[in-house]
């Protein structure tokens, strides 16, 4: 069963003092962490967002989804998560970021060295998802697991997910799956830090311009650093997958949680300042 609780951050009267980051007036954004194959969580996160998004428009809101990528890998049902994501596209504004691990999936399709890299770093699960028999999977060579890449992943999904985005700015937050080169403007950011950065982004304590949201970084909680935010909590092993929502100046999150008996239920809090 989903539990739905939500409570709004509202900025202190000496914050309000100086100017405050704002999405869009009359939107309501909503960014979700990396998901790694956990269809569960992502489904029950999905259908929190909906009934969010219907008490949104009640008020006359527009929402805006960002998906900040690895969506693929580690957990059980990247498949699931995929057509789950492409459906979502075609009933809300979503935009989908791509982050290493689809770049890792997609360049395995040719890249036998990459495929191999991507097979240790939870593609196994992503391939086994999509109903390779494991056995058979166990035994192949590289050739044999690029031509069952043909064979199994749809080419729908493919196509859908080259059409994935690097970055995405809404009002004053700019979204990305790592983070951005410090000191180096937007149209000139590499595809590869987008992707892939960790340093020196996270430790950089001086302002973006934007407040950059991002996942890619696995820590225990929301992560507010003022010039950042992180909001990748790990839910391929922490059972917790996460989402950011924006409307003004206000924050707040939404979390869905696996219980110790499996059950889904999703709690929304105060972030964190």
């Amino acid at each position: 069963m989903i539990q739905y609780l939500k409570s709004m951050f509202t900025p202190s009267k000496a914050k309000t003092k100086q100017e405050l980051p704002r999405v869009p007036k009359g939107h309501r954004v909503y960014a979700v962490g990396d998901v790694h194959g956990r269809s569960d969580l992502f489904t029950a996160l999905v259908d929190a967002i909906e009934e969010d998004i219907r008490d949104g428009e009640a008020e006359g809101l527009e929402p805006d989804i960002v998906l900040l990528g690895d969506l693929v890998d580690r957990g059980p049902d990247s498949a699931g998560v995929i057509e789950l994501a492409r459906k979502w596209t075609r009933t809300r504004t979503v935009h989908v970021l791509c982050g290493n691990h689809e770049e890792m999936f997609l360049n395995s399709f040719e890249d036998k060295d990459i495929l191999r890299h991507f097979l240790r770093h939870g593609g196994r699960e992503t391939l086994l998802s999509y109903g390779m028999d494991r056995k058979i999977f166990t035994k192949a060579t590289l050739d044999e697991i690029q031509q069952m890449l043909e064979e199994f992943v749809p080419k729908k999904h493919r196509k859908f997910i080259s059409g994935f985005e690097d970055m995405v700015q809404l009002g004053d937050y700019l979204f990305v799956h790592a983070g951005i080169e410090p000191g180096v403007p937007l149209d000139e950011q590499k595809q590869r830090s987008l992707r892939w950065i960790r340093e020196p982004f996270l430790s950089y304590g001086k302002s973006h311009g934007l407040v950059v949201v991002h996942g890619h970084t696995i820590t225990d909680e929301v992560v507010d650093a003022g010039n950042r935010i992180g909001i990748d909590t790990g839910a391929y092993a922490s059972g917790r997958l996460t989402a950011l929502v924006l409307e003004g100046k206000k924050r707040r999150y939404l979390t869905a949680i696996e219980g110790k008996n499996g059950a889904i239920s999703v709690d929304g809090a105060k972030l964190k300042v």
